[in-house]
């Protein structure tokens, strides 16, 4: 189906109006008009694009007070900002791949972080043999906050398990819980007490929550200045400066849309608490219906999803998302829909 604008809380398809509970506007901003505005000003003031090397002797204000806002948020020393999430995902695999004796991912990761040669974390239900031997190695392991079709955050205790022989790194993908989990929606990662992880960095898309395209990476500032010596780094173009800009200066609205999105979830949890044949948790905004052909019965009522064959699974996704900009009555229609 093709629309010929940006859907917000509804969208025009086939000239009808329909309500909209896909994409990955968590909180509602890529319609906000006061975000849009704000986003509007500073093109103005940085332009629609600037395509010089990061490393070059010109340096954007924008990105400095962009990037230290991130690494607040995640709690880390440093953050860098890149054009995509996908390409902050493959730089710090890249920049791993050089010291990492072997990769580990857990089931449901990202694309955007997976390493030729990765090894599942999981085998036979049991971990992996190679994470529990006496040989010393640097190990990596790959994992999303919150894995495909899953609603609550990843399980890391099993971390715990590996042997003391092991000097590990964790890499995790935040792009569907930065802006929603963790404090002031930081992501889970500032949050984990892993003691025996040597290492861990954040790689988020700032293109889902935060609505503006790029992506960012926050770890200690010795590997942060590895990425920023990459080749790749170095020779390609960096985030949109005005966007960098935006995502400082609209700090407060994102905290305001985040707890519009809390009292969404928690009102629909109250709506569709007795339902079982889906996957809800009213701390992430997303629900996976069990039933595949969910999207064309929610269409007859006019209810669009996020409905598409999901890369690295054999499932086709169906996903609910919910917003910071749908109303009750757009939740009390969904929940009623659902429900029949």
């Amino acid at each position: 189906m093709q629309v010929a604008e940006i859907p917000g809380r509804t969208l025009l398809l086939e000239g009808k109006e329909r309500l909209y509970f896909g994409g990955t506007a968590y909180l509602g901003l890529p319609s906000h008009l006061t975000f849009q505005d704000l986003l509007i000003h500073n093109i103005r003031r940085w332009g629609t694009a600037y395509g010089s090397s990061r490393n070059a002797n010109v340096q954007l204000k924008a990105y400095g007070e962009g990037e230290q806002y991130l690494s607040q948020l995640a709690r880390t020393e440093a953050a860098v900002t890149v054009s995509s999430g996908m390409l902050a995902g493959k730089l710090a695999i890249d920049t791993l791949t050089a010291s990492s004796n072997r990769f580990f991912h857990f089931p449901g990761h990202h694309p955007a972080i997976h390493a030729v040669g990765s090894e599942p974390f999981y085998r036979e239900g049991d971990l992996h043999p190679a994470l529990l031997n006496d040989e010393q190695e640097d190990i990596t392991l790959l994992t999303d906050a919150v894995p495909s079709f899953q609603v609550q955050p990843v399980g890391l205790d099993d971390i715990g398990k590996i042997s003391p022989a092991k000097r590990i790194t964790l890499v995790i993908d935040e792009s569907h819980s930065l802006g929603i989990l963790g404090e002031n929606g930081g992501g889970i990662m500032g949050g984990l007490h892993l003691p025996n992880v040597y290492r861990k960095i954040q790689v988020a898309s700032l293109g889902k929550a935060y609505a503006l395209s790029g992506g960012m990476i926050a770890s200690d500032r010795e590997f942060i200045e590895k990425i920023q010596e990459a080749d790749c780094f170095v020779s390609g173009a960096g985030m949109n400066p005005a966007f960098v800009q935006t995502l400082f200066d609209a700090r407060p609205l994102f905290l305001g849309q985040r707890t519009k999105l809390m009292e969404n979830l928690a009102y629909l949890g109250g709506l569709i608490s007795g339902f079982d044949d889906l996957d809800f948790n009213t701390s992430y905004p997303v629900i996976y219906p069990h039933k595949e052909t969910i999207h064309e019965s929610l269409l007859q009522k006019d209810i669009v999803i996020t409905h598409f064959k999901y890369p690295s699974s054999a499932k086709v996704l169906n996903r609910i998302v919910i917003s910071a900009h749908h109303t009750h009555s757009d939740l009390e229609r969904l929940a009623q829909s659902l429900g029949s």
